[in-house]
């Protein structure tokens, strides 16, 4: 069947009509600022900290708007006997916002979370080399950045936040159990010194010896042992007078007479 003639412009006067009888909103800018979305590309804020002035974010803009400069720093060794190191100091970091396309290549190509879209857009300036805006203006822009989304509860872990959650685990487990342990240790009775015993009621108590009396198998000092003579005196069942046969330094008289 061929379309009605006029067809066409009929249903465009339809929607002029329909929003004809509809009450306008005007945003009343600057009084009321706009609702944007998290991810709308205003300016780009830059985190000092992280940045190592790589050159990586300069080398791949296309148009050629971020200039950088920095210079090198010699750090001392950490313990005697090491290296010295240098590490690149930033001294500069611009962007000119009058040849920026807003392409988002810098902050895609930065290794280390240096650059971040900031949803702000009122940088207008009457002229236009005021467009050219220093790190310190961008560091201030950087407070602007909204925080990223929560990450799905069905997502999985990082691997950073995963191998940093076990670090803090066996750190924990490992202090837990030298706590345990030295409270152990101080719950272990000490071992009590072993006392004399009692003596059993009837039983006889051994004597102490006495100053100046021998006992069994001692002599005191200028009294002779019993049982072992002394120089000068028999032993006893033997006569005073020792025997010729038994003087010393005398020999042996033999029998019959003297020789």
């Amino acid at each position: 069947m061929p379309p009605i003639p006029g067809s066409g412009l009929a249903k465009g006067l339809a929607v002029t009509l329909r929003t004809m009888t509809k009450r306008s909103h005007t945003a009343q800018y600057p009084d009321a600022q706009p609702e944007l979305p998290p991810r709308t590309r205003g300016v780009i804020g830059l985190f000092e900290e992280n940045c190592t002035v790589c050159m990586l974010c300069a080398r791949e803009c296309p148009d050629w708007c971020i200039y950088i400069d920095s210079h090198k720093e010699t750090i001392p060794a950490a313990t005697p006997g090491g290296r010295e190191r240098s590490r690149n100091v930033l001294d500069r970091f611009a962007i000119d916002f009058s040849l920026c396309m807003y392409c988002g290549i810098c902050i895609e190509v930065c290794p280390f979370d240096a650059l971040f879209w900031s949803p702000e857009f009122e940088y207008a300036e009457t002229d236009i080399h005021d467009l050219t805006h220093e790190r310190d203006k961008l560091r201030e822009w950087m407070w602007t950045v909204p925080a990223p989304p929560a990450l799905d509860p069905a997502a999985e872990e990082p691997k950073e936040i995963a191998a940093a959650r076990k670090a803090v685990e066996k750190a924990e487990a490992a202090a837990a159990a030298a706590a345990a342990a030295a409270a152990a240790e101080q719950a272990q009775p000490t071992p009590a010194e072993p006392t004399p015993a009692e003596p059993t009621p009837g039983e006889p108590t051994p004597a102490e010896p006495t100053p100046g009396r021998a006992t069994a198998g001692q002599s005191p000092q200028g009294q002779a042992t019993p049982g072992r003579p002394t120089p000068g005196q028999a032993a006893p069942g033997t006569s005073g007078t020792p025997s010729s046969s038994e003087s010393p330094g005398t020999p042996d008289t033999p029998a019959g007479g003297t020789a």
